[in-house]
């Protein structure tokens, strides 16, 4: 199982040195990945003291892509619904050539509680049929991306006698991840992602949706996507009513093992550290208590059998 970091792009004091040093410390210590947070306008209220100081997600990992160039980069998550298709696909596109094709896009709809930030941004009408505009958004994107230049016509976008260069490194296969925990997340996930990318959720949950994806990913004729799971860490108890890993080393360790028995490929680590002697101290603390201690017995394991 790989390990990735959600960087400290959100929270006051939030800069280049606390992402230099997100991106230093997984590179030091053998991570495949490192993540930005995207949201935009968010309400006064409970959801501003964690999102309402934020670094602009795109333009925050195009300046880890250039200063990290060993981990793969990728957006927990961007909502297409929010912002516009076309525009993404080409500033995705960019980030994807300046990185040398390491880019990983996670995509979401958003929760119900957000057309507030829909409405700030001045895109309430979207917030209804933010579902089908993230289905269409992934069409264009694939569409350009591949280097196709004849018309696409959606039902938000028509897209005529235009060129579309560069071209991404990876072309139309950017990887495309799909969060949500809902039933129809599931369904999109089979239906055009490359990946499922879950939030507050444990290993219990994630165990219960893979046969569920399976069976719509054997329907449709398509592979597995790859599992992955944004996880945010609390040492020793829970202050939280969502899912969280937390409690002692042990503890973690047991609920790590867990995810990789339920079929995670990937567990992407949140930690509530903005200060770069803070993200550093968070992630070298896990790592040798939760991380190495995995891998040592996944060895062990591989081993024996």
């Amino acid at each position: 199982m790989k390990f990735g970091l959600a960087l400290a792009n959100k929270g006051h004091g939030a800069g280049p040195e606390s992402l230099d040093a997100g991106g230093s410390a997984a590179e030091r210590f053998g991570w495949d990945s490192v993540w930005v947070t995207d949201h935009l306008f968010v309400p006064n209220g409970p959801e501003a003291a964690e999102y309402g100081s934020m670094l602009e997600a795109l333009t925050a990992l195009t300046y880890v892509a250039a200063r990290h160039q060993r981990v793969r980069i990728g957006t927990s998550v961007v909502v297409p619904a929010m912002r516009d298709a076309p525009l993404l696909a080409k500033e995705l596109a960019t980030i994807d050539v300046l990185s040398g094709g390491r880019l990983v896009v996670g995509i979401g709809v958003s929760d119900k509680g957000d057309l507030p930030e829909y409405t700030n941004l001045g895109k309430a009408e979207r917030f209804g049929r933010r579902g089908a505009y993230l289905d269409e958004a992934v069409a264009l994107w694939r569409h350009l991306w591949s280097g196709r230049t004849d018309r696409f016509e959606g039902e938000f976008h028509t897209l005529s006698d235009y060129v579309f260069q560069p071209l991404p490194a990876q072309g139309a296969a950017i990887p495309v991840w799909c969060g949500g925990r809902s039933e129809r997340a599931l369904r999109r996930t089979a239906e055009l992602a490359d990946g499922y990318h879950a939030a507050q959720t444990g290993p219990a949950d994630l165990a219960a949706r893979v046969p569920r994806l399976a069976e719509l990913t054997t329907r449709l004729g398509r592979r597995m996507p790859t599992l992955s799971v944004r996880a945010r860490v609390e040492f020793g108890p829970s202050t939280r009513s969502v899912y969280t890993l937390h409690g002692t080393e042990q503890d973690m360790l047991a609920e790590v093992e867990a995810f990789a028995r339920a079929g995670a490929d990937e567990l992407i680590l949140v930690f509530d550290a903005v200060r770069p002697d803070d993200v550093t101290q968070a992630v070298q603390r896990f790592h040798r208590s939760v991380v190495e201690p995995f891998r040592e017995r996944a060895v062990a394991g591989a081993r024996s059998s």
